[in-house]
């Protein structure tokens, strides 16, 4: 019984460690993609900590991606960038790679 026990104890670390690994990999990629966002609208150091901050929050209030492709595309259209939907989606996915290399590389 004991091995049993045991056996259920790792696998329930190993899932809240991919839990936590999934969390942080999704929140470097959101500030990855704030960052690039910012850079985009000329934001300066200060100003691009903060939005990189709130592209971050931004996650928080809709499940997916949605909540943070809409922020991120309607920000950038209200500062004049000529930026389609596709375009945000495609940084997304390279941030959440560059976001997986940084963290479990």
């Amino acid at each position: 019984m004991t091995d049993f026990n045991d056996r259920e104890r790792a696998e329930e670390a190993k899932f809240a460690h991919d839990e936590e690994m999934h969390f942080r990999v999704h929140a470097r990629r959101n500030r990855l993609l704030g960052e690039w966002a910012a850079q985009r609208m000329g934001l300066s150091s200060v100003e691009a900590e903060s939005y990189a901050k709130s592209v971050v929050q931004a996650d928080f209030e809709d499940g997916g991606d949605e909540d943070v492709i809409r922020k991120v595309l309607g920000d950038l259209v209200s500062a004049g960038q000529d930026i389609s939907e596709a375009d945000v989606r495609t940084a997304l996915e390279a941030k959440s790679v560059e976001a997986r290399r940084a963290l479990m590389g």
